[in-house]
Parts: structure tokens; C-alpha cells; sequence
């Protein structure tokens, strides 16, 4: 099988390429990045020399670029991971949340169509339900969006299914839990608050931490993606959750408490204009598929601030803003 991996640098999708790659030898891909901030080669330097992987540095709205790489490698099937992904920073500027996740999402859709791949996975979100203030959304919930982030990517999901429903291609759509793990963005809340304390300095906190979100170990997420590759079905939708939830102050106590601190190191901070509620997601179509989550969030977690206290020398250089000088102008395709 040949797959286009897109957005294949950054947190979820290298964690993909390379779980795909370790356990699939029957699996070649390319992974086409754009390189935007969030996007790190050095995610995938286990696999960069192996003859079953390629990077190609482009845009997924270049059509004529998507246009040459379907022609020479024929592909199979594409996995849609290139977003725009953080909230805060779709709050301050949408533009590049539309024009990378609507507008990106359409240049995909229609190359597979004309070039006839035989799946399109589309990685979406949970927040695309919008608060789930009772019980769990199922793949047929309302969509409610209440940032530009998750706005943009319910714009895409539309398309997708219009895609499937118009032209009969085959499009799965996918909606995850948040997700943690090595390789995650020090950005996001997870490891921001593990490489703050590795700092000295204290973890921001929301408001008084009150949301509740469902998290998943990245491994679980890339292991279902192949799956729904290699089973689900074009036009069906597949929440990917764990039923682990807890609010943010939960999560921040249970990695203050891993990495033994005290509730001094929190530090309260204006809360996040429009902050869902909470979010929970009904699993039962992936799990009849025969995935369940292998790897729970207190072993998880200890895994993951084993591996940031392992690996300064990768998030170091992304907070201090040497990564982005570097490798921004280093790394070429192969």
C-alpha cells in the first residue's frame, strides 16, 4: 500500500508514520509538510533513511504540486493530517485556519477524486461537537463549533462528506480526543506544564480549571488510524475516545503530583474567550471495529515526562526559538 501522509512532521502525524512503518513492512508513504511552525523533521529521524519513507516540502493547497505527486506515485490512500490546530492561535488570526483547513482540505478531496484513491482518511477533532455538557457525542451529534479552530475543521468534515456523498469517493472522517504523548508541541497544555516545571517556572492555568477534555496516548490514536485504513468504511464517521475525563485542574494536580510539586507552581491566567465546557465522545463504532486503548493516562503520563526529562535537546531549542531558525532553512526533500 502507498499512502500521502499529510502534515506528516508534526505531533500526531510522525507519531503515525512512524508506528505505521515499524509495524506495516508492506507500507510505503510520502509525507508532505509544509514546514510551518509546528512542523519538525526532527520528528522523524528514525525513519528518514529508510527506503519506504520520502518528505516533500510543499503546501496541500498547491494543486499543481498535488496534481505531480499523485501522477508519479499513484497513491493508494491519503491520511489527512495537515491543520492549523491551536486554539489560542486561531482566536488571534483565523485567515491561515481557513485557507489550510477548508481550503487545504478541498485541494486533497479533489485530487483524490480525479487521481481515484481508494480511501481518504480526513484526522478531525472532538471540538467540532462544540460543548458536550451531558452524556457523549455520537458520530451523528450536531456539529456546534465555537472557535475559528474548531469551525474550520467542521468545514472541512462538511466537505468531506460531500465528497463521499456527490462522487462516491471514499472518505473517512475521524474525530479524536486530545491527545499526548512524545514529539507534542510545547505549546500545548500537556507538555507546556511538564517543560515548566522542568524549567522552574509555574504552569498557567485557565480560569479555575473547571473544562473537562478526554485524553488519549498518541500511540492508541496512530493505531487506530490504521485500522480505520484498513477497515472503515468510505462515508462513515469514527469518534476515537478513551472515556477518560477530567478537568484541567485535575490534569494539572495529577502532573504536579507525578513530577512532585505543589499547587504553588499553578498560576491563574485570564480564561480562554469561548472555552468549551467539556467534551466526551462515544467510541462504540471504532471498538466494533476491534480497537480499545492499550496504554492508560496515569502510565501515559509517566511515559511522557520520562521521555521530556530524556529529550531536551528536542524541546529546548522549540521554546528557546533556535528550532525555527534552523531547521526552517536546513532540511530539504529526499
Amino acid at each position: 500500500m502507498k499512502i500521502l501522509v499529510t502534515g506528516g512532521c508534526g505531533f500526531i502525524g510522525s507519531n503515525f508514520i512512524r508506528s505505521l512503518l515499524a509495524r506495516r513492512p508492506d507500507v510505503s508513504l510520502v509525507n508532505l509538510d509544509a514546514l510551518t511552525y509546528a512542523g519538525n523533521p526532527a520528528n522523524l529521524r528514525s525513519v528518514e533513511n529508510d527506503p519506504r519513507y520520502a518528505f516533500v516540502r510543499g503546501d496541500i493547497t498547491d494543486a499543481a504540486l498535488l496534481d505531480r505527486l499523485f501522477t508519479e506515485h499513484a497513491f493508494d490512500a491519503v491520511v489527512n493530517y495537515a491543520a492549523e490546530t491551536h486554539v489560542d492561535r486561531s482566536i488571534l488570526d483565523p485567515d491561515v485556519f481557513l485557507r489550510t483547513n477548508v481550503m487545504g482540505t478541498h485541494r486533497l478531496l479533489e485530487a483524490a477524486k480525479k487521481f481515484g484513491v481508494k480511501k481518504f482518511v480526513q484526522i478531525s477533532t472532538d471540538e467540532v461537537y462544540g460543548e458536550v455538557l451531558e452524556g457523549e457525542a455520537k458520530e451523528d451529534h450536531p456539529f456546534a463549533p465555537r472557535s475559528p479552530y474548531s469551525a474550520s475543521k467542521a468545514a472541512a468534515d462538511h466537505l468531506c462528506r460531500a465528497y463521499a456523498e456527490t462522487y462516491g469517493l471514499p472518505v473517512v472522517v475521524t474525530h479524536g480526543a486530545n491527545m499526548y504523548g512524545p514529539y507534542h508541541y510545547p505549546e500545548k497544555v500537556i507538555p507546556l506544564f511538564i517543560t515548566n516545571l522542568m524549567e522552574g517556572k509555574k504552569v498557567p492555568l485557565y480560569g479555575e480549571g473547571a473544562q473537562i477534555r478526554e485524553w488519549m496516548h498518541i500511540e492508541d490514536h496512530a493505531r487506530a488510524i490504521e485500522l480505520i485504513l484498513e477497515k472503515g468504511n468510505g462515508g462513515d464517521v469514527y469518534n476515537i475516545g478513551t472515556g477518560e475525563r477530567f478537568s484541567n485542574l485535575e490534569l494539572t494536580r495529577k502532573i504536579l503530583a507525578a513530577m512532585e510539586k505543589g499547587e504553588e507552581h499553578i498560576e491563574r491566567v485570564k480564561d480562554r474567550a469561548g472555552h468549551d465546557a467539556r467534551y466526551a465522545l462515544d467510541a462504540r463504532r471504532l471498538r466494533a471495529l476491534g480497537w480499545a486503548p492499550s496504554i492508560s493516562f496515569n502510565d501515559g503520563l509517566r511515559q511522557t515526562i520520562a521521555w521530556y526529562r530524556e529529550n531536551e535537546a528536542w524541546w529546548k531549542p522549540i521554546k528557546s526559538g533556535e528550532y525555527i531558525a534552523y531547521y526552517k532553512t536546513q532540511y530539504h526533500d529526499r
